[in-house]
């Protein structure tokens, strides 16, 4: 990944306006901001949101709290809980994520 140039900053993330998602079932809500062609986000999915899509998107994704699960294409299920993250890169493998309680995330792509 190159991270191209751009002054140093530290941010409040709630400054950052939240927008909203609607999954299948349930909400996202997402604090986002742009570096470059690099998008950072702090998530929240709600008590019961299931994505309405497979993702094609590459994520380097952090759970901080929570518990979430991603599902690949495959049939394949993973489970994060606080403190974990997964990878994955663009067009690797289609990946949806549900959560039964909620959870909290920061990811970057």
């Amino acid at each position: 990944m190159h991270i191209a140039q751009f002054p140093f900053q530290a941010l409040d993330w709630n400054t950052i306006p939240k927008t909203e998602h609607a999954g299948d079932a349930g909400v996202a809500h997402w604090r986002t901001i742009m570096m470059g062609d690099i998008r950072v986000r702090m998530v929240e999915y709600s008590a019961g949101y299931i994505a309405n899509h497979w993702c094609k998107k590459g994520h380097v994704l952090f759970c901080y709290d929570g518990e979430m699960e991603t599902e690949l294409e495959d049939g394949r299920k993973f489970v994060l809980k606080a403190g974990m993250t997964y990878q994955v890169g663009d067009d690797c493998e289609a990946h949806r994520s549900s959560t039964q309680r909620g959870c909290k995330l920061f990811i970057v792509d």
